[in-house]
């Protein structure tokens, strides 16, 4: 009998991947940033800089900085996150990880036990998802308008659970630039939230990963900076801002949290070059890099919704997003975003089924997600009308007349 080493492999996990083979030409999918984006020189100028001052700490676990992660970085996003998201903390505050993604691990172990209920935006970013159900804990959606979470649902639903005695451990919220709808929640319905948390005794987890990227750079303040004490735990990242494969981001929580959390994190710490190189780009250059980008993002989904107007008509329906790098489209009933998106990847084209990306997979069947940040604006004319293309052949053209809000 020949060996084979998959027979050993325990049992539940993860269909394996394919052997990467590059990305499509038309790829709309994921927190890709543009080649043009990068700030290539600028990062250069910090490396060369960080290396020949400060690269004999890399001789050391954290980098001479403790398990939190680089202090020049920390102190950095202390006075960053008071003067653009209003939070009063300091370096003990922080702590950094290998991505948002690692964020939120680090932040489901603390917090989940499997049977557990979270609750979570109606459509939210299928990344915390997933992780929310692997661990066996149970996300439940609140619906959502053109200001996020609706309060009058999100009340319904806790005295539902309630009067079955079921408690939901947190709530997960991406209140500015919300992912996948892009919209940004006004500050009287942030405080109404943190009421909210104090009635029902619940944790607010707020993902801000997206918050850099509003097109006036301007925004309402975090919740963790509107709460008096430690009912919030925040989330943020450089991957949208600069480089998704730098991979940091961060956690902010009080010193509780943090504790905890490094009594478990046991990976040696996050990486130290690029923790270094950030700390000295983002305090030389980070107000002026994002605020060019964010005119290079508006200007790219000018242009994709100017092509979805040319090749879609009235049937694709969207929101204009306040800020970020996708948009959140409804088809008709009659058109199956999980098809769409099987047939258009047979064509080299990527895309985000609806399905991924909601709570009740059922209810994205006919909602897709495309991401603008990096392809050029002529893949994305080109990609949206092979789409279009797609999309006709398959499923026809629906004689319907759909509200396009603007």
């Amino acid at each position: 009998m020949s060996f084979k080493i998959e027979n050993l492999f325990s049992t539940g996990l993860s269909t394996p991947v394919q052997p990467y083979k590059g990305f499509v030409k038309h790829n709309f999918v994921g927190g890709h940033n543009s080649e043009e984006n990068i700030p290539i020189d600028k990062l250069a100028e910090s490396a060369k800089r960080v290396i020949s001052q400060e690269g004999k700490n890399l001789a050391l676990y954290g980098h001479n900085s403790g398990p939190q992660g680089n202090i020049s970085l920390r102190n950095f996003l202390v006075s960053y996150l008071k003067d653009y998201v209003g939070m009063e903390i300091s370096s003990e505050n922080i702590l950094l990880t290998s991505g948002s993604l690692q964020a939120l691990d680090l932040i489901n172990k603390l917090l989940l036990d499997p049977e557990d209920t979270v609750l979570i935006e109606e459509a939210s970013y299928g990344g915390a998802i997933s992780r929310i159900k692997n661990i066996g804990a149970k996300p439940i959606g609140i619906k959502l308008d053109s200001e996020g979470i609706c309060i009058e649902n999100l009340i319904e639903i806790l005295e539902n659970l309630k009067a079955k005695n079921v408690f939901p451990k947190y709530l997960y919220t991406i209140p500015t630039v919300q992912n996948p709808t892009a919209t940004i929640m006004p500050s009287e319905r942030r405080l109404k939230l943190l009421e909210i948390a104090e009635k029902y005794n619940f944790i607010i987890f707020e993902d801000d990963c997206y918050a850099d990227l509003t097109w006036e750079r301007k925004r309402p303040n975090a919740i963790y900076s509107m709460c008096k004490n430690n009912r919030v735990v925040y989330c943020g990242s450089f991957s949208k801002s600069i480089a998704p494969a730098l991979r940091v981001g961060y956690v902010v929580a009080s010193w509780e949290v943090i504790s905890q959390i490094l009594a478990f994190k046991n990976d040696g710490g996050s990486g130290a070059i690029e923790q270094m190189l950030l700390a000295d780009f983002c305090t030389n250059y980070y107000y002026k890099h994002v605020g060019q980008l964010v005119k290079d993002l508006q200007s790219k989904c000018d242009t994709l919704i100017k092509a979805l107007e040319e090749e879609f008509g009235s049937i694709a329906e969207y929101e204009y997003p306040k800020g970020g790098i996708f948009l959140w489209i409804t088809f008709p009933d009659n058109i199956d975003t999980n098809r769409l998106y099987t047939l258009a990847a047979e064509k080299n084209i990527t895309l985000n089924p609806g399905s991924e990306w909601v709570c009740n997979s059922e209810k994205g069947n006919h909602k897709i997600r495309l991401c603008f940040a990096h392809p050029s604006k002529e893949i994305i004319k080109e990609g949206v009308s092979q789409l279009a293309q797609i999309c006709f052949e398959e499923f026809g053209i629906p004689k319907i007349s759909a509200n396009i809000k603007r």
